[in-house]
């Protein structure tokens, strides 16, 4: 699964864009010196998501929206389309075309 699609599926699951989860994250203080562990806790506690969709909040919430270019582009099973990720939700994504 893509980063992408975790992003995804926890927008799904929780009703908020990742967009909403990492303003939320950054309000209680979580930044790139948050240990991951402290950040998947809360992801779980609040907002009921598993470890595969917590880690690809804790990329975006400790890094912003960038990922390595290394899977865009290949035939592998966390294949993306783009090095940046779309975090304002499906609907606005599903909008633009």
């Amino acid at each position: 699964m893509s980063f992408q699609a975790y992003l995804d599926k926890a927008e799904e699951k929780t009703g908020l864009t990742p967009q909403q989860l990492v303003d939320r994250a950054h309000e209680r203080g979580y930044g790139p010196d948050t240990k991951a562990g402290e950040i998947l806790t809360w992801l779980a506690e609040e907002h009921g998501l598993g470890r595969g969709h917590g880690m690809a909040l804790v990329q975006v919430i400790k890094n912003g929206p960038e990922i390595s270019a290394k899977h865009v582009g290949s035939d592998g099973a966390h294949r993306d389309e783009s090095t940046t990720l779309r975090l304002d939700g499906i609907a606005a994504r599903d909008a633009a075309g």
